[in-house]
Formats: C-alpha cells, sequence, structure tokens
C-alpha cells in the first residue's frame, strides 16, 4: 500500500562494482514496444520506436530472499513496509489475524493492507520465508530496491535494458520465449491460471512465487522475464513517454510520480492483467510494496 513515513535509512557507503550473478548483454538495436496492439492505452506501449543500447549486465535471476537476508543483516537495512507497518498480501495468500486486515483496495477488493506483512513475512504475521530462500524477495519498495543495489554494487536497470533483455534476442516476439503462451503443453512462466481472482487451478505449480530458476532462461540466460513478481526498473513511468523518446539508450523522463514495473506476476491472467507480454508496462509509487513485487540489478 502506498503510504508516507519518515525518512527511511540511507546507506552512507556504496558497494564495489560488482557482477556476480549478471549475464553480460551485447546491445544493440531492437524494437521497443507492443507490436500486437494487446497493450492497455493507458500503460502506453505505443509507438514501436526503435530503440539503441550500449553493452550492459544484467541479473540472471531475481534478488531472493537469501540475497537480500544478507543485505539486511549486514547493513541493518529496514524496509519501507516494515516502517509504514504494513503492506498489499493478495487475499488467498493471507496468514494473519482477521484483526491485521486493515482495509482493502476498493478497485480490486483481492488486495488486502495487512498489518506486520514484509519481506520476511509475505503473508502476514503468521507467515514466513522459511523453505523459499530462493523465491524472489517481495513487499519492497522501489526505494528498497534501489538501496540493495547500492549496497551491491549495482544498480536497477533502465526499463528499456529491461525489455532488451526480457526479449531474450527475438525480433518483436509477444513473450519472452516466442509468441505462444504455453509450449507443447508446458507453461512458461508463473502467472494465474483458472477463474480470477477466487480459484487458480495452479496448471503452472504455485498459487504464489516460484522459485527464480522455476523455469527455462531466455534466449540471453535471464530467468523468468514473465510473471512470478513484477521488477522495479530505474525510469519514472508517463503513457506518452514512448512518443518522444530519445532512440539512443532512453532513461525515461526526467520526473514524475511513479515508477516502471515489468514483467507480470503470478496474478496476471489474460481476464485482468495481461501483463506477462514482453512488451507491457506498469507503475507504482516508490514507496508502494506488495507481495508481488521485487527486482533485479543490473550495471553498466
Amino acid at each position: 500500500m502506498s503510504t508516507a513515513a519518515g525518512d527511511r535509512p540511507r546507506l552512507a557507503v556504496a558497494g564495489p562494482r560488482s557482477l556476480r550473478g549478471q549475464v553480460r548483454l551485447p546491445g544493440g538495436s531492437f524494437a521497443m514496444g507492443d507490436a500486437f496492439g494487446e497493450g492497455y492505452p493507458g500503460d502506453g506501449e505505443l509507438p514501436v520506436h526503435e530503440v539503441r543500447l550500449p553493452p550492459y549486465h544484467l541479473d540472471a535471476i531475481a534478488v531472493t530472499n537469501a540475497q537480500f537476508a544478507t543485505f539486511v543483516k549486514a547493513t541493518g537495512y529496514v524496509t519501507d513496509a516494515e516502517r509504514y507497518g504494513s503492506s498489499a498480501v493478495f487475499h488467498l495468500l493471507l496468514e494473519a489475524p482477521a484483526a491485521d486486515v486493515l482495509g482493502r483496495v476498493a478497485a480490486t477488493p483481492w488486495w488486502l493492507d495487512v498489518r506486520h506483512a514484509d519481506w520476511r513475512r509475505p503473508g502476514g504475521a503468521d507467515s514466513t520465508i522459511g523453505g523459499k530462500q530462493n523465491h524472489p524477495v517481495v513487499h519492497v519498495s522501489w526505494h528498497d530496491a534501489q538501496a540493495y543495489c547500492t549496497w551491491a554494487g549495482k544498480r536497477l536497470p533502465t526499463e528499456a535494458e529491461w525489455e532488451f533483455g526480457a526479449r531474450g534476442g527475438l525480433q518483436g516476439a509477444r513473450y519472452a520465449w516466442g509468441d505462444d503462451l504455453a509450449t507443447g503443453g508446458r507453461w512458461m512462466c508463473n502467472i494465474w491460471q483458472g477463474d480470477f481472482p477466487h480459484r487458480n487451478t495452479e496448471d503452472d505449480g504455485f498459487l504464489g512465487t516460484a522459485p527464480v530458476k522455476r523455469y527455462r532462461p531466455n534466449g540471453h540466460g535471464l530467468w523468468n522475464m514473465a510473471g512470478n513478481v513484477w521488477e522495479w526498473c530505474r525510469d519514472w513511468f508517463s503513457a506518452d513517454y514512448y512518443a518522444t523518446s530519445p532512440r539512443e539508450a532512453p532513461t525515461g523522463p526526467e520526473h514524475g510520480e511513479a515508477k516502471v514495473m515489468r514483467g507480470g506476476s503470478y496474478l496476471c491472467h489474460h481476464s485482468y492483467c495481461n501483463r506477462y507480454r514482453v512488451a507491457a508496462r506498469s507503475q507504482n509509487t516508490p514507496e508502494s510494496s506488495a507481495g508481488n513485487i521485487g527486482f533485479r540489478c543490473a550495471n553498466d
């Protein structure tokens, strides 16, 4: 949930530059945007435009619970969700007393504002990340992701870097692996199957998050670039940015109210949130957190 709070802890010293766990991407030109006309108008996936990037590095996987725990142990960092005292939990994943549910989002009542929900307790007070060390960390805000990157000697990817990486070398494809959602009857990502938001058949094996290496990597060797968790990008969000975007290494608008998120999550479904497409975009305010938002890091 989006809330206001006092000053968050700042890291005094940035870690030394590190390429650990990263894949070197060659850069080059690609067509960025929705070539199929399937996006939501308010998301601003059009026009399709050519973008050119220099070589860069991108984490092969989303940052895991184990990696984030190492960061917290080393720095004493306190996340925004912990400071605010609550975060957003999907109703079927609630593990907390009813009294801990502080409210619902009117437009999306399946989202609950849950007291004590945070990265250590993703479903609320009665939950744990035990046994999920290799799952992506969630309930992290953009500020939290930025702090981790600074400590790790990395940075958040730009939106263009994220999409180039997600495409895996495929020009104009719908998904990170091609144009068909399932390949040979096999699910290629962790998204919703069934009747959203009440019944998930879990055909892909998961109701919530999946391990960061659960599905096949794309052509660049990057895992789970669709579904599982939304991933924060460096850029401010604007629905009309593509119309004026620079063609050389764009970094987004200079100012904004929300940051770009990419990749979709385990809650995406064609009837509600068809954003596991490689061109799909979304947004959230930098202090927001939820049980389906994580991140991965980049480097020049």
